[in-house]
């Protein structure tokens, strides 16, 4: 019996290689050269179905898990905010000498999405949720956005500046991207507004 064809959206661009990413939503990305074939597209999905339907399971049982986690009250997120004004505030004063650099305002949000931002006239903002992460990750996550007042992208320059200020960076961010979603899910997604 022949096997069901693997669904999946397909980016092409001026890429060299041919990538498959499972989406949060788990669904099927493929990054491909513009000039390879959709048959040559075809035949690598085909050839990588086994890693596909492996992680797809493991997202979507995330993501089922996820779904059944109880949201945080209004009064908890509001704790997290007072919280997160001191905290981060202090960070950044501590850091700023360190990257050499100013910042204006900080902001405190519910982001679903980000954990920290820096915006062209140098004002941070960062996530409440980061008070439920390790201290290294929040210095991290400061630093980080820090860096960005030297530097408004992830060039190698910016990240050299990371790992200047900061240098076993790594770990925190792979904290974030290992324990980040959880944090996340417990935003109430009925709330429109990301700012407290």
């Amino acid at each position: 019996m022949e096997q069901e064809r693997i669904q999946y959206k397909l980016l092409r661009s001026a890429r060299r290689t041919v990538s498959v990413e499972i989406r949060p939503d788990g669904s099927v990305l493929v990054r491909a050269p513009r000039r390879m074939s959709a048959a040559a597209v075809e035949a690598f999905v085909a050839s990588r179905r086994g890693w596909i339907e492996k992680h797809r399971a493991a997202v979507l049982r995330r993501r089922a898990a996820l779904d059944r986690v109880e949201p945080f009250t209004r009064e908890e997120l509001a704790a997290l905010t007072d919280r997160a004004r001191e905290d981060l505030a202090r960070r950044a004063a501590r850091f700023a000498p360190l990257v050499g650099v100013g910042y204006g305002r900080i902001t405190i949000r519910k982001q679903r999405t980000r954990w920290g931002s820096c915006s062209g006239k140098g004002n941070l903002n960062f996530n409440c949720l980061l008070m439920l992460a390790p201290e290294d990750v929040r210095d991290y996550v400061v630093v980080h956005e820090l860096c960005h007042r030297r530097y408004m992208d992830h060039s190698p320059r910016f990240w050299a500046e990371v790992e200047r200020v900061m240098p076993d960076w790594r770990a925190p961010r792979r904290w974030l991207r290992e324990n980040g979603t959880a944090l996340l899910a417990r935003l109430d997604r009925s709330r429109e507004t990301d700012t407290l």
